[in-house]
């Protein structure tokens, strides 16, 4: 029965790749080059290869999704919630990687030279937000799932200068001190 579940959300996953190949979003970034990591958020290959530190915003659009659909669908399965969260991250990432938001991100945020997430960047979000999903599924406890919430956020505020929440405020509403103090001032 969990296999339905797992090629539906393979299924979101590849749809939403092929889109934003259609968009124009290139398979390994503009210089070309497949990845498994890139570690720094300033150089050219943040955002193209398969996991970034923004991987961990992405952990935590995973515990995010399950806390919000097991609040509002108590009752749903949680193979169908987990559907539901992919097929929302899935949305996300291609809404993200429009110039509407690309533009928002270069104004707003700390991503000054940001062009957009590789097709394998974007496939890589996608599998970490099911990973945490899943994870707070099986951690099940509402405090430890939000204390693994904002262990994420402290330690991405200290390292790299942002996280979900930063991201989330600077998108929306930029604050200028923030993005001082993101920018090292």
């Amino acid at each position: 029965m969990y296999w339905k579940y797992a090629a539906a959300v393979a299924a979101i996953a590849l749809i939403a790749v092929i889109m934003l190949l259609s968009m124009g979003r290139t398979p390994f970034g503009p210089t070309g080059e497949p990845g498994f990591w890139s570690g720094d958020t300033e150089s050219q290959f943040n955002s193209q290869r398969l996991f970034d530190p923004y991987t961990f915003t992405h952990i935590a659009h995973g515990i995010g999704f399950y806390l919000l659909l097991w609040f509002l669908f108590p009752r749903m399965s949680l193979g169908r919630r987990l559907v539901l969260a992919t097929a929302l991250e899935a949305g996300w990432e291609i809404f993200e990687n429009t110039e509407f938001i690309i533009d928002r991100y270069r104004e707003g945020t700390l991503a000054r030279g940001y062009f957009g997430d590789s097709a394998l960047n974007v496939a890589g979000d996608i599998l970490v937000t099911v990973a945490g999903f899943l994870l707070a599924a099986r951690l099940s406890a509402f405090r430890t799932i939000i204390a693994l919430f904002l262990l994420i956020e402290i330690i991405l505020g200290f390292l790299i200068r942002d996280n979900l929440t930063l991201n989330i405020l600077m998108l929306i509403y930029p604050v200028p001190a923030i993005r001082t103090w993101q920018l090292g001032g």
